[in-house]
């Protein structure tokens, strides 16, 4: 285990004034968890995160309990970044909340659901995951009164693009304007929030190293030696190889980054998995369901809200339960989308970007062929 006591040279210390750091959108009393520990509560206990376990992170299969989902990912997300503040003397409960909230945006079916949702809106600013995680946790939790997080976690999780590879990142030292950020050209406002954005990188490289042995779509052979001769090629080689190369580092430089050699080793994975990985056939392939699944679930929820507005009881003649529970989440929603959003124009995107990967499926199922008519047909058949 590498020993920073004697490391140390450089202390790194956020420039924002605690009071900006820790300000919520809404004033509240401090209680004895301390404000970041607080927020990490707060999401864990949220109807997004816990969804989270049935979301792909790479692979989509559900039903494989040794294929990492997205709510692993946030978890290994927190536990590195937390580890790398604890060898930089950052504050590891910060960390802790932004990993954990940091991918609430993510829709079903991972990166493929996020791009295909983004061609079906044609909005000018796209849907970009990082963004809608913010609005998840500053509105759409708790039907439209959010989790009143502290600015700082709020930051992170808005700043955490972890498909930007960088050798090094400097926080930007800014209170931002969280809301109006556009893109994904921001940095986080804090030491942590940057721990976290390279965290993100570490911890899906190895694990998407490992499920793809476990899937047998590569082999541990075929891992370029001048990656893996650096790193390692297991998940927690890599993990260990990396925290302790952007400690040592961080603490050397003043930024949080990784030594050259590392980068070098860490590019190559990248583009190997990228190759291999991210763009093998098979995953490829899913893609096209993905697409029929989400493009028929916007269609019908448009129509439906053309349809019937908020008449709310009206969506039950749908006769399929998707219809109901569109109704039941417009009618909770209602004010939020009328007084803040200022119009409907969300409403689809936001109900379907929250569901689980097998809801999707599930509710594709009940347009086609809905529970009451094959409770009807069997009951036509008993009669014949």
């Amino acid at each position: 285990m590498l020993d920073y006591r004697d490391m140390k040279d450089i202390k790194l210390i956020n420039r924002l004034n605690p009071d900006d750091l820790y300000r919520r959108i809404t004033p509240r009393e401090d209680d004895s968890r301390g404000s970041f520990f607080r927020d990490t509560t707060a999401i864990i206990h949220s109807y997004p995160f816990r969804r989270l376990k049935h979301k792909t992170q790479v692979f989509f299969s559900p039903k494989n309990d040794h294929i990492c989902t997205r709510i692993e990912h946030v978890m290994h997300v927190a536990s590195i970044a937390s580890a790398i503040c604890k060898g930089l003397d950052l504050d590891s409960e910060l960390a802790w909340a932004i990993g954990l909230g940091h991918d609430l945006g993510h829709t079903p079916f991972g990166h493929a659901g996020e791009k295909i949702i983004d061609a079906l809106r044609k909005n000018e600013n796209g849907f970009i995951h990082e963004l809608y995680s913010l609005r998840i946790v500053d509105y759409l939790i708790q039907y439209g009164r959010g989790l009143n997080l502290t600015y700082a976690v709020r930051d992170g999780i808005v700043s955490h693009c972890g498909e930007k590879f960088e050798q090094s990142i400097v926080p930007d030292f800014r209170v931002k304007d969280l809301g109006t950020l556009k893109g994904r050209t921001h940095y986080p406002s804090t030491w942590e929030g940057a721990v976290v954005r390279m965290a993100d990188k570490i911890a899906y490289l190895g694990r998407d190293i490992e499920d793809a042995i476990q899937l047998r779509l590569i082999k541990v052979g075929d891992i370029p030696e001048a990656g893996s001769r650096v790193v390692g090629t297991t998940n927690s080689m890599i993990i260990s190889n990396l925290t302790d190369d952007i400690i040592r580092q961080s603490l050397k430089t003043g930024e949080i980054g990784f030594s050259d050699e590392i980068y070098e080793a860490l590019l190559i994975l990248r583009d190997f998995n990228y190759r291999n990985i991210y763009y093998h056939p098979i995953l490829l392939g899913h893609n096209q369901y993905f697409e029929r699944i989400l493009k028929l679930l916007f269609s019908y929820l448009n129509e439906v809200f053309d349809k019937y507005g908020d008449d709310l009881e009206s969506y039950s003649k749908e006769n399929n339960l998707l219809a109901v529970r569109f109704s039941d989440y417009l009618g909770k929603m209602s004010d939020f989308y009328t007084t803040v959003d200022g119009s409907f124009n969300n409403l689809v995107t936001d109900y379907i970007a929250g569901m689980t990967d097998d809801y999707a499926i599930e509710c594709v199922a009940q347009i086609m062929m809905p529970d009451q008519m094959e409770f009807q047909f069997k009951q036509f058949l008993m009669v014949n």
